[in-house]
């Protein structure tokens, strides 16, 4: 039996990418920061209001798999995810994960979604990963993100 002390350290993880788009069912375009307000979402985001899917998230290890089967740049903001990032893998983490992000608080609200076979961005990137490994999150305390920031599972 191990007898070392075993710490109960955060998964930690860094923001890539925070992207927004006016539109739903369009790809979204990096921003330099985001503003997250509580139960609403995205300050700007197509997608923010009242609902259980004011954030969605998207791990790289996702879109690196997807990568190396297609010839397009796969750039942030290209399967819709308000924010990209590495060092957690965020399709694992159980419905109801409280989120650190920047200065802002997330819950987990959804994994995956259903996704229309002719929707733009399969069209576009030949798959969409966000139904599979798409993560969906609501604002529980607002804030400020962006690229650089730390993402903390609590």
């Amino acid at each position: 039996m191990n007898t070392e002390k075993m710490t109960n350290k955060p998964s930690e993880g860094t923001v890539l990418a925070v992207c927004i788009s006016t539109l739903k069912g369009e790809q979204k375009t990096p921003q330099d920061t985001i503003t997250l307000l509580p139960e609403h979402g995205i300050d700007g985001d197509a997608h923010a209001g009242a609902w259980h899917r004011q954030i969605s998230l998207l791990s790289k290890s996702s879109v690196d798999t997807l990568q190396a089967k297609v010839d397009i740049s796969l750039r942030a903001g290209i399967f819709a995810e308000n924010i990209l990032l590495d060092g957690i893998n965020v399709k694992d983490l159980p419905i109801g994960t409280k989120l650190s992000v920047g200065t802002a608080r997330l819950e987990v609200t959804q994994i995956g979604k259903e996704c229309h076979a002719d929707c733009i961005i399969r069209q576009k990137a030949g798959d969409c990963v966000m139904p599979r490994e798409g993560v969906f999150a609501r604002v529980l305390n607002g804030g400020s993100v962006r690229a650089g920031d730390t993402v903390r599972v609590e």
